[in-house]
């Protein structure tokens, strides 16, 4: 019971709930990435990765300097669960439009490394 209550507080956060969509669409996404799409400060997008992180939602590797997220592919079933009723709960309109922006801050950032 412990596990299902960090996953709901876990997504009880819009900026988390904004990187977990992303995560959907995207296969991996560095820390920049959120920082850029979503506008944030890189503590900021950090802290809130470690949270989703902590409560088993997402899995994370080092890339030099830099962290890279993915959903984690060792969800319980009651976790997936709730990750796919909050895909289907934000819908394709929202899920698209911070799409949009990822994609806007990839055509920004080129092949550039993250430098933030």
């Amino acid at each position: 019971m412990r596990e299902l209550v960090d996953t709901f507080k876990a997504l009880s956060d819009e900026t988390r709930l904004q990187m977990l969509s992303l995560l959907l669409e995207n296969e991996e996404l560095c820390v920049c990435d959120f920082v850029g799409a979503l506008e944030l400060t890189q503590s900021k997008a950090s802290r809130h990765l470690r949270y989703l992180y902590n409560a088993g939602l997402v899995e994370d590797r080092r890339e030099g300097l830099w962290m890279h997220y993915r959903l984690s592919s060792h969800m319980t079933p009651q976790k997936l669960a709730l990750v796919d009723a909050f895909a289907q709960a934000v819908g394709p309109e929202k899920r698209a439009q911070l799409q949009e922006r990822l994609t806007q801050w990839l055509e920004g950032k080129g092949d550039a490394r993250c430098t933030s």
